[in-house]
């Protein structure tokens, strides 16, 4: 298994496919066997993973794993303790409610880069910094949850993905390191990779009856005669126009239906 730790900088997209108005992920990884494990949105910074590993990215971003990651957000005025005590329980969001976090206002980080183009400064309104954890992945959940609480986030940076610290590792904006996954625990349950099947394999390979066989086999116990309609090979339920005359279900009227008196199309009266 492969890890690389990537230090995503500003205004970079997290993808590989290239695009018109932002640098991408591929302007800066070249190894085409790694693979996502966990997006940063356009306008936040820090680290994420690349793997070659499959199952790593549902693995990471999954809550029930508890991998808990850690930003640094600068916010919009001086934060206070009864709006840290609120992301602490849990923000209501319009997606619903958010697991508790772990938040605490901290100094602000003297190892932290310069960022191009710098945040907003405004001399009337001070800014404070806030260090929070949480194990959900949702969209722009950070933003969303300081900006419930009164105070928006200016600039944001993953610092840490369970025990794999940026600060600690000592990347740069746009610098990368390859880390062995046996040093660190958070590995160590990471499911066995497996390549990807598609539901088509997934269908052939499985040794479950169709469920039509299976209602043959009830018919069987049952004393009654298996259903005998025209089926074609690899298909499920038949179809009306694969069933004999016999077989095709009438039509249930109340007497007051009129016979279909029309000429069929294409025809006249005189069936020609």
């Amino acid at each position: 298994m492969k890890i690389v730790v990537f230090n995503k900088p500003f205004d970079v997209l997290s993808q590989f496919r290239e695009d018109e108005a932002h640098l991408t992920l591929s302007h800066f990884i070249h190894d085409p066997d790694l693979r996502l494990a966990g997006r940063l949105d356009l306008d936040s910074e820090g680290l994420m993973f690349l793997t070659d590993h499959g199952g790593l990215n549902q693995y990471i971003t999954n809550p029930a794993n508890k991998k808990f990651k850690t930003y640094l957000a600068q916010v919009d005025g001086d934060v206070t303790e009864e709006a840290l005590e609120q992301l602490r329980k849990g923000v209501e969001l319009a997606d619903g409610m958010t697991l508790p976090a772990n938040a605490m206002k901290v100094d602000a980080p003297e190892w932290l880069w310069e960022r191009d183009p710098p945040v907003r400064y405004r001399a009337n309104i001070p800014t404070s910094w806030i260090e929070l954890q949480i194990c959900e992945g949702r969209n722009r959940q950070v933003r969303r949850m300081t900006a419930a609480v009164g105070f928006p986030t200016l600039r944001l940076i993953r610092t840490k993905i369970g025990a794999i610290d940026l600060v600690r590792l000592g990347l740069q904006p746009g610098e990368q390191v390859e880390i062995e996954p046996l040093l660190y625990p958070d590995f160590k349950d990471v499911p066995a990779d497996k390549p990807y099947e598609g539901r088509s394999f997934a269908k052939k390979t499985n040794n479950k009856p169709h469920f039509s066989r299976a209602k043959d086999k009830a018919r069987e116990e049952k004393g009654e005669k298996p259903f005998k309609g025209k089926k074609k090979a690899g298909r499920g339920t038949t179809r009306i126009w694969q069933m004999d005359e016999s077989e095709k279900p009438r039509r249930k009227t109340n007497g007051t239906t009129r016979p279909n008196t029309k000429a069929p199309r294409g025809r006249n009266r005189n069936g020609r």
